[in-house]
């Protein structure tokens, strides 16, 4: 049973709308077949796991485990050592400390309210640009806005030089497309092709990192190369994984967050036509999507360090556990009306960010850069409307989201 709705999730038919299977998941809150991941999907249950030091990210403490969907239970060799995110303490706690100082609180407080002003000025000229294209009755608004408006934003905190953006686009689709647990795909092809872009991606950075550590200049790559803290130094190996992640991790959920945030407006006028009004309003709205619509669906390959119990239900140690944020976000236990898209209820203490020591590490940008792109959208936006209902979405079930959004408006205010 279990094993069955695994499959429906990760099939693509089900991406526009999966969540009258995750409202099946939560019938059985710890769900297991005798084989495979155990599955939870309840969100106490889910929180409780997420701030469990008995809970582990490094897939290295996954025991084989024959019928995982993920078909990806054995240790693979990678050209690069895990990033902090697939890092337990206190490995995990060392490496964020470090890449935190240049970023946020208590060393850096101002960094990303500082870039308030650049970031209003990229989606101004985005949207400049939509309307220079002259062609309002087709706009993607995924190519045209949602994607190049965070893979902006993140090479310039990094310190990539605006000409080499592009490149990222490549790089981000095939490794967001390796995290895509399909029970179809070639293993073997599938590493074969995110090794080959992580190494492309580490002999890049590599280059960009020795220049910034003779030039250093006021980004977080200059900073990770020549910081010499509490806690040591970033060996080279650390400093090209850690950049990886904050360039994939740090623009492909934005997209999606973004996408998600607009497809949901449109589908909800009422409250695209408040924000219109009330810019303000995109605090909540932007609250209530990372529940109603989160960006990163599921986190699969966690593993249990010990013995625990969930729910009444005894799982092994290196037991494989898939945590299914998005069923979590709607479980009536904890929300009221949880399918219900309403940026007015009360407390919106989502999943949608993850929690515990493995919590988003660049929320405080991401909240930031929807929060601008959805006031911004909604203002200058004349009677905005969609084209296809449902979109095309990516084939990633992890990182889930429109591949394109189509829509048509009226015209484009200044």
């Amino acid at each position: 049973m279990t094993q069955a709705i695994l499959r429906e999730i990760i099939d693509y038919a089900n991406r526009a709308d999966p969540y009258p299977l995750y409202e099946e998941l939560r019938k059985t809150p710890v769900a297991h077949d005798g084989d495979g991941p155990y599955v939870i999907s309840t969100y106490y249950e889910i929180l409780n796991l997420l701030h469990d030091p008995r809970i582990s990210s490094d897939r290295r403490n996954l025991t084989p485990t024959s019928g995982d969907p993920l078909g990806q239970t054995e240790e693979e060799e990678t050209t690069l050592p895990p990033a902090f995110l697939n890092l337990d303490p206190p490995e995990h706690d060392r490496l964020r400390r470090m890449t935190n100082r240049p970023f946020g609180p208590p060393h850096s407080p101002h960094r990303v309210h500082g870039m308030r002003g650049e970031l209003a000025g990229i989606v101004s000229g985005l949207i400049d640009g939509i309307v220079a294209s002259d062609a309002l009755d087709r706009i993607d608004l995924v190519d045209q806005f949602s994607y190049p408006f965070p893979v902006s934003v993140i090479c310039r905190l990094l310190g990539v030089p605006p000409e080499d953006e592009p490149r990222f686009h490549v790089w981000a689709d095939t490794l967001a497309a390796s995290l895509d647990p399909d029970p179809d795909a070639d293993p073997s092809q599938r590493h074969k092709g995110s090794q080959d872009v992580r190494m492309e991606l580490g002999m890049y950075l590599a280059g960009l990192i020795e220049e910034h550590r003779k030039n250093p200049g006021d980004d977080m790559l200059s900073h990770l190369a020549t910081a010499d803290g509490p806690d040591g130094t970033m060996t080279t190996m650390e400093m090209l994984s850690t950049a990886a992640l904050l360039l994939i991790a740090g623009h492909e959920t934005t997209v999606n967050l973004i996408t998600n945030g607009m497809l949901t407006l449109l589908r909800h006028p009422e409250f695209l036509q408040r924000l219109r009004e009330d810019p303000g309003l995109a605090v909540p709205i932007v609250e209530e999507l990372l529940r109603y619509e989160p960006p990163v669906q599921l986190l699969p390959q966690r593993s249990t360090l010990a013995e625990i119990e969930v729910a009444g239900v005894t799982i092994p140690k290196g037991a494989s556990l898939w945590l299914i944020l998005a069923s979590g976000n709607r479980d009536p236990q904890r929300f009221d009306h949880p399918d219900r898209f309403d940026p007015d209820r009360g407390d919106i203490q989502h999943l949608g960010l993850g929690s515990g020591i493995h919590s988003c590490f660049g929320a405080p940008l991401a909240r930031l850069e929807a929060q601008l792109a959805l006031s911004e959208l909604a203002r200058r936006l004349e009677n905005p409307r969609l084209l296809e209902d449902p979109p095309p979405y990516r084939q990633n079930a992890v990182l889930r989201g429109p591949r394109h959004l189509p829509i048509a408006c009226d015209g484009i205010r200044p």
